[in-house]
């Protein structure tokens, strides 16, 4: 199956529209999804953080999609603070989720993995017969992981998270910033393992 890249600019996340009807993350602008504005019928966020769900409103006006949060984060989409908007300039988009999420859900054969540390409701998506994973800020394809130091953040958590996802069989790892790659993407998760148990970071 076929994840398409949508590239972030400047210090918005990347997006990525699967199956032609889900859009992972709304940091990019209503035109980089117009050739899908027919299909998308699910907004799902990975994480509440403001490069996240910026264009979010306009993205759910564009589609009519459903919006997807986990439980922990969805007082982000209300609060400043918890978004780090402030650090954008902007206010969170104040939306309310149409769905809220708490890990172990598949939508549209997508299960998704409650991976807490870089936010309390950090989610990652994974399609396990083509062994694709949408990582959002938890680990990144060159063996780094996500920031644990903003509001709700946990160290400890995010280890044990990405230490979860290292049971998985992943080819194709496509994260909230930086390049997806398309083959061995679990040996980036498993570097990613290893260097927050080592202490770095």
């Amino acid at each position: 199956m076929v994840v398409k890249f949508i590239p972030g600019r400047g210090m918005y996340a990347n997006a990525y529209v699967a199956r032609g009807t889900i859009l992972v993350d709304a940091g990019v602008t209503p035109m980089a999804i117009e050739a899908h504005r027919n299909t998308i019928t699910h907004i799902i966020l990975t994480h509440c953080h403001f490069d996240h769900i910026a264009y979010l409103p306009a993205l759910q006006k564009m589609t009519g999609a459903k919006i997807y949060i986990h439980q922990a984060d969805a007082e982000g989409l209300m609060n400043d603070n918890l978004s780090l908007s402030m650090h954008f300039g902007a206010h969170s988009p104040g939306i309310i989720p149409d769905m809220i999420l708490e890990g172990g859900e598949v939508i549209e054969g997508y299960e998704i993995i409650h991976t807490p540390g870089h936010t309390p409701g950090s989610i990652c998506l994974y399609d396990q017969d083509s062994a694709e994973l949408i990582s959002g800020d938890t680990v990144f394809s060159d063996g780094a992981f996500g920031r644990y130091d903003f509001p709700g953040g946990s160290r400890t958590r995010l280890s044990e998270s990405i230490q979860k996802l290292t049971e998985l069989k992943v080819n194709g790892l496509y994260p909230g910033h930086g390049i997806p790659v398309r083959e061995h993407g679990d040996r980036f998760i498993k570097g990613a393992a290893t260097l927050i148990q080592s202490g770095y970071g």
